[in-house]
């Protein structure tokens, strides 16, 4: 074989292997569960989620990254394979100490973005975790983070989160924050915050207690006002009415005085003494010569000792008319 077929077959195997090589590097797949982007010399072109065959210009001009389209979770006080590891340790706004885990669920949601705004954005995620749980825990009181505020310290956690991933732009969306626990880092200082956390809860007890008690008084007080305010309203309108008939019966009585005022004196002059000496024989007597007259007040009507002369009986009818 001359050395000029050797070149010719030569060449014909560089061209058949480039041909290989351009052939199954223009096509890629793309799975369901997977996302695609594309480089061309290096630089990122637009991500492609669908899944699927797709072409492209062969190697070396664009190369394809693929990464995954599940939700990876971060575990914030564990370690990789699952098991618990030391847990964070972090002080609260009261300067108490306490351990926390913290679960993040998180997704690739702009490819270009996760492979080069960052040289490891997992890491900056972790970091971004501790600074906002750190945060959140440390503006908080350790009653809080131990028993009812759990859920709002979860919250603000995310919200923290959500806000600094946003702001580095490393290409990752975060979907879910779950506070997994939160405790006291040894067995002596959980028994001594469980005796407090008892007391804490008798106290209440007792001051739901006396509120009760006191709201109990202050209604029987109130209804008690009540009745006496009524009696009083009672007594007032009657001794109103009660007045209000001593008026009318004083004007009644004022009439008659102004239009008889002798009879009138001397009949009040008589019920007074009916009134005051209700069981005594009251005799009023007026000497006027031979005549006596007598009144026995509790006897009806007025009876005379001795008839009057002619003379003193027409002076007494002169007086009585």
């Amino acid at each position: 074989m001359s050395l000029k077929q050797i070149y010719k077959w030569a060449g014909l195997i560089v061209v058949g292997a480039l041909l290989i090589i351009v052939l199954l590097t223009t096509w890629y797949t793309v799975d369901e569960s997977e996302q695609a982007v594309v480089l061309t010399f290096g630089k990122a072109e637009d991500g492609i989620t669908e899944p699927g065959l797709h072409f492209k210009m062969p190697w070396p001009i664009q190369e394809v990254e693929k990464m995954s389209k599940e939700t990876f979770s971060l575990d914030f006080g564990f370690d990789d394979s699952g098991e618990e590891a030391d847990k964070v340790t972090m002080i609260t706004g009261d300067d108490m100490i306490l351990q926390a885990d913290l679960v993040v669920q998180w997704k690739i949601t702009e490819p270009a973005a996760y492979l080069f705004a960052s040289e490891n954005p997992e890491q900056v995620l972790f970091n971004a975790t501790s600074s906002s749980l750190r945060g959140v825990i440390g503006s908080s009181e350790i009653d809080e983070a131990l028993t009812s505020g759990k859920a709002e310290i979860e919250n603000e956690v995310r919200e923290g989160l959500v806000s600094l991933i946003d702001s580095y732009e490393i290409g990752v969306s975060i979907i879910d924050v779950r506070l997994q626990e939160v405790d006291l880092p040894n067995k002596e200082v959980r028994s001594a915050f469980t005796k407090v956390t008892d007391a804490r809860e008798q106290k209440q007890s007792k001051v739901n207690e006396a509120e009760k008690y006191a709201n109990q008084k202050r209604e029987e007080a109130l209804g008690e006002k009540d009745a006496i305010i009524q009696r009083a309203e009672g007594s007032k309108v009657e001794r109103v009415q009660q007045a209000t008939g001593a008026v009318s019966s004083f004007n009644a009585l004022l009439e008659e005085y102004q239009g008889h005022e002798t009879i009138t004196r001397e009949r009040l002059v008589m019920e007074t003494l009916e009134e005051v000496l209700p069981d005594a024989n009251v005799f009023i007597m007026n000497d006027d010569g031979n005549t006596m007259k007598y009144l026995p007040l509790n006897q009806s009507p007025v009876q005379k000792v001795t008839p009057p002369s002619s003379t003193e009986e027409g002076e007494e009818e002169g007086d009585q008319s």
